[in-house]
């Protein structure tokens, strides 16, 4: 227990002077916060430890690198690592979600195939590999927002407090990251249901 509670400006102060139990003290105060944030995103323990393991690493760098501008904001900014790091973990292992609209319909279930011939299955790859080309394409915000929702099942309470903001924010980046994904799909040249495209209202 800390005898005297040091605000996180004097203790991030502290550390980029030299007092390395100055991040330390940070680490023991935060890693709880930390570790959630990203196990709800990965929901995997060993890579969540890992992955909180890489956030102070990060946290570390930029610190030490005179990087670090966050007016005192310690834990929101070293949290949206943490958050970042689990997305790009996604990334990297290309994962990405079964995207559903509004209607609880989802794109691939709408998709014309009417035999499962190495012809159909080839276009069906290649509609799939479409797809995560055009959630790529959206803004990096509510890229996050869709993948956590749809293929992570995170509630948007848990989106809210995993992104460090309120759940309209969430919502909204939610609902213009399917307004946009309706409007690249209506362009596309693949076999997308058009009836889909006018459930995301």
């Amino acid at each position: 227990m800390e005898k005297v509670r040091v605000n996180e400006s004097e203790l991030v102060s502290a550390y980029i002077r030299g007092d390395e139990s100055a991040f330390s003290t940070l680490v023991e105060r935060y890693k709880s916060k930390i570790y959630t944030t990203i196990y709800l995103v990965v929901k995997d323990q060993e890579i969540a430890e890992d992955l909180m393991q890489d956030t102070f690493i990060k946290a570390i760098k930029t610190l030490r690198n005179g990087k670090y501008n966050e007016e005192g904001k310690f834990l929101p900014w070293i949290l949206r690592i943490a958050h970042n790091l689990a997305i790009d973990h996604f990334r990297r292992a290309k994962r990405y979600p079964k995207v559903v609209f509004e209607d609880g319909s989802s794109v691939f279930n709408t998709l014309n195939f009417s035999e499962n011939s190495i012809e159909t299955r080839q276009i069906k790859k290649e509609s799939h590999e479409h797809l995560r080309g055009l959630i790529k394409q959206l803004p990096e915000q509510q890229r996050e927002v869709l993948i956590m929702r749809h293929y992570e099942e995170m509630s948007f309470q848990e989106i809210a407090d995993a992104t460090g903001v309120s759940i309209n924010t969430a919502l909204g980046r939610m609902r213009y990251a399917l307004i946009n994904l309706r409007k690249m799909m209506s362009k596309s040249v693949y076999a997308y249901d058009t009836n889909l495209y006018n459930q995301v209202q």
